[in-house]
């Protein structure tokens, strides 16, 4: 059976519209407590077929070709984003789930911010649409060398199974935090946030790619 493909403009203003009451709804159910994100992980709604949207991997989103140049509407569109276990990305509601396709990474961390709590590096990030996640635990690092130019990919997961891909610039910034530790009893190159150490690869690697 071939797949169903939303392509005009109406479905997605009027899936911009369902998204936006969406939110309100929950903002309404909440009621004074501080309005978070929709809890899309506990709706189950059916597949209403592909939307015509994707995100490139630079962070842009388009829409039927065509980059969506309000952020505010990105922002709207991100925060019913969610991966699921087969592989795919989707916008979801209460009412339905479409499909989008997603390049690299949903979200792109575009800003890292270094502290100290307790003795420690803490590293936090800001996402294009406005994320603000704290590595550590619940929000690993985890880094790929892709390609055939051996180029180093770090990603942060920002929530479900959606990651934000670390930008080039801070991507440099990351690595100069980067020491080596032992783990399991190889050295491996890695970076430290709270109590967590991420290993990025092992030395001899490292030392590899530098030459």
């Amino acid at each position: 059976m071939a797949r169903e493909t939303i392509s005009s403009a109406s479905d997605a203003a009027g899936l911009a519209a369902m998204i936006s009451r969406a939110a309100e709804q929950v903002g309404g159910q909440a009621g004074k407590e501080k309005r978070g994100l929709p809890p899309v992980e506990k709706w189950n709604p059916p597949f209403c077929g592909d939307l015509d949207m994707e995100i490139r991997a630079d962070g842009t989103w388009f829409y039927m070709g065509t980059p969506i140049g309000r952020a505010p509407l990105v922002r709207l569109f991100s925060t019913v984003l969610r991966r699921d276990e087969d592989g795919k990305t989707y916008l979801v509601t209460p009412v339905e789930k479409v499909g989008i396709r997603v390049v690299d990474a949903p979200f792109l961390a575009v800003e890292m911010n270094v502290t100290e709590r307790e003795g420690r590096q803490v590293l936090t990030f800001r996402t294009n649409v406005g994320d603000v996640v704290e590595a550590g635990e619940e929000h690993p690092l985890r880094f790929v060398v892709h390609g055939e130019n051996r180029e180093l990919k770090p990603y942060l997961l920002v929530r479900g199974r959606l990651e934000a891909l670390v930008s080039r610039a801070v991507m440099y910034d990351l690595v100069e935090l980067g020491e080596a530790v032992e783990i399991d009893g190889v050295p491996m190159f890695a970076i430290r946030s709270g109590n967590q150490v991420f290993p990025v690869m092992p030395e001899a690697e490292l030392d590899a790619l530098s030459r």
